[in-house]
């Protein structure tokens, strides 16, 4: 298995934010940023790592998920202020030069980082995000992120993410298992909870989430090689949105995994193969 550097970087607003750092540092080629759905963790990123290793490979986790800090106030789970967090991540990790890869809300942030740092991207993949997400999508993602969530084993975990995402890509249930296992964390008395604090999601529900033109976010990724992968099922991107992100970057590459939903893990034999060529080329 691949070791892991695993570290804590202090934000400008003085949140701990953990970071896991795989591959080699004198690697030659532009390091990889992994950035994690919205209420998912750096485990998202291990599977990749391997991949392309030796290639160096870092990734978060936001405030308020997994091991970084929570927040006291929900206001400092404001996209913006995690875009900052991002940025002090690379600065403190020497990321001076990166190709993201963004699931979902990471692909956002990686838009963001498109206008806050745009000589930083050599590359973005975005996986199965957009400018516009669905009404539908959204607040189905806050019900389920804005949620305590305590199953009763990790069998009952599982079967819970099956009936949440059950057009995900996997097949057994070892796979689902493994799955449930990057989605919620034992507690020291052996019980199970949602790796994330429910209060992520109230920025979500405010009006400057709805109010935000996130297409003019994307438009700032048109001079950069883009990657979008789409799932088939998707509930957050549909393909009139993948259409015009197409008729508006046309260089921009895509890949349609017809039978999959939000969102691939980026495992699909398809999407594997269209990341090996993408970041074989930057």
């Amino acid at each position: 298995m691949l070791s892991c550097r695993e570290r804590f970087v202090t934000s400008r607003s003085g949140a701990r934010l953990f970071t896991a750092d795989w591959g080699d540092p004198l690697d030659p080629r532009v390091p990889v940023l992994g950035l994690p759905g919205y209420a998912r963790t750096t485990k998202d990123f291990a599977h990749i790592a391997e991949r392309i290793a030796p290639r160096r490979l870092v990734s978060l986790d936001y405030r308020g998920r997994g091991r970084s800090d929570y927040a006291a106030d929900p206001a400092d789970y404001a996209p913006p202020i995690m875009a900052d967090d991002i940025r002090a991540v690379m600065i403190a990790l020497g990321l001076h030069r990166v190709v993201v890869i963004g699931t979902s809300f990471g692909g956002l942030m990686a838009m963001a980082l498109a206008v806050m740092a745009p000589t930083a991207l050599a590359g973005v993949v975005l996986n199965d995000i957009g400018p516009e997400i669905p009404d539908t999508g959204g607040d189905f993602l806050i019900e389920v992120m804005g949620r305590e969530r305590r199953p009763a084993s990790w069998e009952a975990a599982a079967a819970e993410m099956k009936t949440i995402l059950p057009d995900m890509s996997f097949t057994t249930q070892e796979e689902w298992v493994a799955f449930a296992k990057t989605t919620y964390r034992e507690e020291p008395d052996g019980s199970l909870r949602q790796d994330w604090d429910p209060a992520i999601v109230k920025p979500l529900a405010g009006a400057e989430a709805t109010e935000a033109d996130l297409w003019a976010l994307f438009s700032a990724l048109t001079a950069v090689p883009v990657l979008l992968v789409r799932g088939g099922r998707s509930i957050v991107l549909s393909a009139e949105t993948a259409s015009e992100m197409q008729r508006r970057h046309p260089a921009m590459e895509t890949v349609l995994l017809p039978e999959i939903g939000h969102a691939p893990t980026l495992d699909e034999p398809p999407a594997r193969e269209a990341l090996e060529r993408f970041l074989g080329r930057h």
